[in-house]
């Protein structure tokens, strides 16, 4: 397949296919370079047509402590006070800029996702 920038759904679908013939191809063989640069053309692809969204500030926050098992009171060792984590989760405070500062350091959210409007 001659490589060159994916601009439709017919070359696109070429190319996912013929990635998947060269899928184990040898890193520094002539397939292994075809495959690396076929992977670069299709992820410019994709992410011009199938852009995803960042998830809500609010939604990122419960989702993270969810997954790091913090409760309201752990939250509110990193936003400072137990009622503050209630205002915030509950929509009815806007994160500071302090807080977004907190939450990507102490949770590792990153801060194009907390800055968003909700």
């Amino acid at each position: 397949m001659k490589n060159k920038i994916i601009k439709t759904k017919k070359e696109y679908e070429k190319a996912l296919n013929r990635l998947e013939q060269i899928f184990n191809a040898r890193p520094g063989t002539a397939e292994g370079d075809e495959l690396e640069f076929l992977s670069l053309l299709l992820d410019n692809y994709e992410k011009e047509h199938f852009p995803i969204d960042l998830p809500d500030p609010i939604e990122a926050i419960k989702f993270r402590m969810e997954q790091m098992g913090y409760k309201s009171s752990d939250l509110a060792r990193v936003l400072g006070f137990r009622s503050r984590v209630s205002e915030v989760l509950n929509r009815k405070r806007k994160l500071s800029l302090s807080m977004i500062r907190r939450l990507n350091k102490d949770l590792h959210i990153p801060t194009d996702v907390l800055i968003q409007e909700y």
